[in-house]
């Protein structure tokens, strides 16, 4: 260290994880989802919907024992399993979660994905194997709940956010693709640098040949 200042070099700041954004979202999403199943619980009975914009939007109690919006149906423990997996791998990325967009749809996943475990676990007929609640139904789509849009969309939100080159451990666009053009914009004008190098050489050789051919009719003998 020389005149107060430090020989050492400057570090950049560490990016700010998210991991408190995602569980905060996970957690909204989660409260409503309980707290929604308890209300349709205690007041729909199964069987009987309640309409809420004529028949094409209405509340229906079923319980479903599939996936989201009813799907496989019969697999409830093996369903069960992939939630817990998919809770477990979210918790894991979330340690180095930078990018905001990816904390709300990892959040979105989780809250979802825990809102329907509960159900998995302490409801019937048995742990691993409880039926989901589902209670709105909007026209053919099958009858559903807080928990599964909220998987679906979150799920949209990351292959966007995918597609469109939006890292997890990134709050920036990824740049692999611009590179790729800045490099064959670079090899394509070195190219042409070589090109008019060459041109301007093979020019400069055949105006000092004429110029010697000139010097040598000059000294012609008469």
């Amino acid at each position: 260290m020389m005149g107060g200042v430090s020989d050492e070099p400057e570090t950049a700041p560490k990016p700010k994880r998210r991991i408190k954004l995602l569980l905060i979202v996970a957690a909204v999403v989660l409260a409503v989802d309980v707290v929604s199943k308890v209300l349709a619980v205690k007041l729909l009975q199964p069987g009987k919907p309640v309409p809420i914009i004529g028949d094409t939007v209405s509340w229906t109690l079923v319980r479903n024992s599939g996936a989201a919006f009813s799907f496989a149906t019969g697999y409830t423990w093996v369903l069960t399993l992939i939630a817990i997996s998919v809770v477990v791998g979210i918790l894991l990325i979330g340690r180095r979660l930078v990018s905001t967009w990816w904390a709300i749809g990892l959040g979105m996943i989780l809250g979802g994905a825990l809102g329907n475990l509960v159900d998995r676990f302490f409801r019937g007929p048995g742990p691993l194997r409880g039926h989901v609640v589902d209670f709105l139904s909007v026209g053919w789509w099958p009858v559903f709940n807080v928990a599964d849009p909220a998987v679906v969309g979150g799920a949209i939100l990351l292959v966007a956010l995918s597609l469109f080159g939006y890292d997890y451990d990134s709050d920036e666009r990824s740049t692999g693709g611009a590179s790729s053009t800045d490099e064959r914009s670079t090899g394509g004008a070195s190219s042409t640098d070589e090109r008019s190098t060459r041109g301007a050489s093979s020019t400069d050789d055949e105006t000092t040949a004429d110029d010697a051919d000139a010097q040598a009719s000059q000294i012609k003998p008469t």
